[in-house]
């Protein structure tokens, strides 16, 4: 696959079919990207797992933090990695340790680590790099063009008003992608 540029429906299909997601390099600092990654993540909908050793067991954002991946109790669909890319190929290994495997692998922006990727692929698992899953929802969901941000994606579908917030919204049925 080419890494270099993804498919909008290739993302959304995945932002889509994913509904657990395991944050490595989760923090409790809420000035720090991966908190707000994960605040925003459970606001959609999305059920979100910490991982940071420095944190287990303890809460953050009302989830409890595990050490590791095969520490937490329940099938993940997506691991979000915010650690150094030197750090990938480990949590890759993890990652296929894992029994179900989870659906995708997702490497945040300025991560990348193509031969942890290309042995994720090799497994049945999407990977995406160099990436944010919350700036990919919010442009494909209409809402980064809020802030006049150009989002790539024209729409004439009217917002959902959710709790909190107006979405477009990515969780609905494939066939209101609006793509």
């Amino acid at each position: 696959m080419n890494h270099d540029q993804y498919d909008n429906s290739y993302i959304s299909g995945i932002l889509r079919s994913v509904k657990t997601i395991a944050v490595v390099g989760a923090s409790a600092n809420e000035v720090r990207p991966s908190f707000f990654v994960m605040k925003y993540m459970l606001a959609k909908g999305y059920r979100v797992i910490p991982v940071n050793p420095g944190q287990t067991g303890k809460q953050i954002l009302g989830q409890t933090a595990y050490a590791k991946l095969a520490d937490i109790p329940e099938p993940i669909d997506m691991v979000d990695i915010f650690r150094a890319s030197d750090a990938v190929p480990a949590i890759v290994e993890e990652t296929l340790a894992l029994d179900p495997l989870p659906k995708v692998i997702w490497m945040q922006l300025t991560v990348r680590h193509d031969a942890a990727a290309a042995r994720a692929e090799a497994a049945g698992i999407k990977v995406v790099m160099n990436r944010c899953p919350k700036i990919e929802y919010a442009r494909l969901s209409g809402e980064i063009g809020w802030n006049g941000v150009n989002s790539g994606v024209l729409s004439s579908r009217k917002p959902v008003m959710r709790a909190g917030f107006q979405s477009y919204g990515l969780r609905g049925k494939p066939d209101d992608a609006g793509e």
